[in-house]
This record gives C-alpha cells, structure tokens and sequence, in this order.
C-alpha cells in the first residue's frame, strides 16, 4: 500500500469572514492510496480551530503502518481531518477495486441532488444585505455571525433576501443571554435554525432553556463520543467529516444520533468538491445541507461536483467514489 500526501491551494472567489478571522484561499491535503495498481483519494481541510496544521495532519497520515483497512484505521487515528483523507480514500480504492460506487458498497440507495445553502460571509449590515439580495434567488442561505452587532446584519440579510429559509452559525460567539435575547427576532425573521451559539464546552448554559430556534451542536458534536453531552442543549447535530474522520464515522453518527432524537445537519470546511463528494451520500435526507464549500471557490478540481437549481449532485464515478 503506497499512501501519496500533496499539499492543494484554491484561491476563494471572494473574502471570507467568520467571527474568528478571513482568508482568501482554501488550504487542503490531498491523499492518494494505491494497492495493486488502483488508487484512491479524499481530501481534507486541517482545522487552526482544532489544533490541526497542515504539517501535524501529515505526520498523522505518515505515522500509519505499511498495511491498515478502513475498519482498523478507526483505532489507528483519532477523529480529525488526517482519518478523514485516509478513510475517504479507501472508500474511493474499494469502490474502484470492486467496480462500483461507494453508495452500493455501503447499502445506502442511490443518492440524489440535496438543496445545499449558500454561505454569507460576516460583514457590515450593508455589505451583507448586498450579499444577499445578489444571492436572494436561492432557497437556503447560511448567515455567519457572532458580533455584539448582529441584529443589525440579520435585519439587513432579511431586508436583502425576503424569501430564502435561513439558517445562522454563531460560530461560538454568543452567549445564553444572547441567544435568549435574539430568539424572538429570530423568530419573527424567519431564521430556521442557530449552529453553536456558545462555546464549545461552555454550553452548559444551554441545559433545558427555552429554544423557540432550534440548535445545532458544530464544534460540540465531532463523533459519537460526543453524544450524552449534547442531551437537553441541542435540537440537531452538524455533521462534518473532518470532525468525524472520515465517512465510515460518519455514517456511524447520522444513525446514532437520529436514534436519539436529533435532527442531521451535514456541513464542510471550505475546500474542493473531491472534500463535498463524500458528505453527498452523508446528506440524503437531512434537515440542513450546508456544501456550498466548492461555490466559494475561484477554481475546482476536474470532474466537479454540480450545482444547479436541484442543488448539488452526487459525485461522478470520475471524482470520487
């Protein structure tokens, strides 16, 4: 088994802000694993939020023994983006190996196109309301925030796109107060759902309070590890496979949580479509389908995921799995 490890950059079509910075590209890991004359990748976006770096991703991936499958790897890396590249690129090696797609190979039926949301950066009210109206076509728009100025910039979201459903990310940036104080304008502007409106680890705040919006755990929700702790705070969970580490958790989680009660949001970092095409399969079904990663993008890989009016599409056999 030969494991290749490249280093990608994708340039964004525009800025992008979040409560805890900007950048102008997508930085990801590129894995390729070959057995026998076939060969499979996935993609991952290392993760400053969780400690991860480009180079303390790659030692991971180098620290694995010469031989390892997917069911062993879960052993071998913890939950995190180097397991997501390996594990998505044995999915895509078995697919190839086998001659068939990954769907079949997991018993899932054939996956379909889901209505993905479009993210709006944080910026000025006006600035967002111009995004928003240039983006008012689409039926789902994703709003970052998590400023002490944020009723200002959703009022101008909705001013500049009266009709999308719309969720809103925190980005951990509000606090129980916060959310309590926002949640009947949240109400009377349509807002569908909040992602991590607190600190992950500091939520407790969130036990048993009145949530007229429901919640969705992202930073506090990584694998099934993270369950129980979620119990009386969230109403859904933000799947991400490079939380997870990989689809093969993923999966695991989708039908774990949804046991429970939860309700499945399937999310990404911003990176190419080979990093969406897994979270496809993921996504068949959920609440919220939030892989608008490869619209942010300047340039994509060959082979792209495709947006249309349906929403994205499941990879090509050319792409991914």
């Amino acid at each position: 088994m030969q494991i290749e490890i490249t280093r990608d950059t994708f340039p964004l079509a525009e800025v992008f802000t979040i409560s805890r910075g900007s950048r102008t590209e997508a930085q990801v890991l590129t894995v390729r694993i070959t057995l026998g004359g076939v060969s499979g990748w996935g993609e991952c976006v290392p993760y400053a939020r969780y400690g991860e770096t480009l180079e303390t991703v790659t030692t991971e991936i180098e620290s694995l023994p010469e031989r390892f499958d997917r069911t062993t790897l879960q052993s071998l890396l913890p939950a995190g983006a180097a397991r997501n590249a390996v594990d998505c690129a044995l999915w895509d090696l078995e697919a190839k190996q086998a001659g068939k797609r990954v769907w079949e190979l997991a018993g899932l039926p054939a996956p379909h196109p889901e209505i993905t949301a479009y993210t709006l950066s944080l910026d000025t009210p006006e600035k967002m309301e111009a995004q928003a109206a240039k983006h008012a076509h689409r039926p789902l728009l994703k709003i970052k925030l998590g400023t002490p100025d944020d009723m200002a910039r959703l009022e101008a979201v909705r001013r500049g796109a009266p009709n999308p459903r719309i969720v809103v990310d925190a980005n951990e940036g509000w606090s129980a107060e916060v959310y309590a104080d926002l949640a009947p304008h949240l109400v009377r502007l349509g807002v569908a759902m909040v992602e991590q409106p607190l600190p992950a680890g500091d939520d407790e705040a969130l036990q048993g309070i009145d949530r007229p919006v429901p919640l969705c755990a992202d930073e506090s929700c990584h694998d099934r590890a993270s369950l129980p702790d979620l119990i009386g705070k969230y109403d859904m969970v933000n799947i991400k496979l490079d939380k997870t580490g990989g689809l093969t958790e993923a999966l695991a989680l989708r039908e774990d949580a949804q046991a429970r009660g939860y309700d499945i949001m399937v999310g990404c970092m911003v990176g190419s479509s080979l990093a969406m095409a897994p979270a496809t399969l993921l996504a068949q079904g959920a609440m919220v389908t939030d892989l608008d990663g490869p619209l942010l993008l300047a340039q994509d890989r060959a082979h792209a995921l495709r947006f249309d009016e349906a929403g994205v599409h499941p990879p090509e056999a050319a792409l991914w799995g």
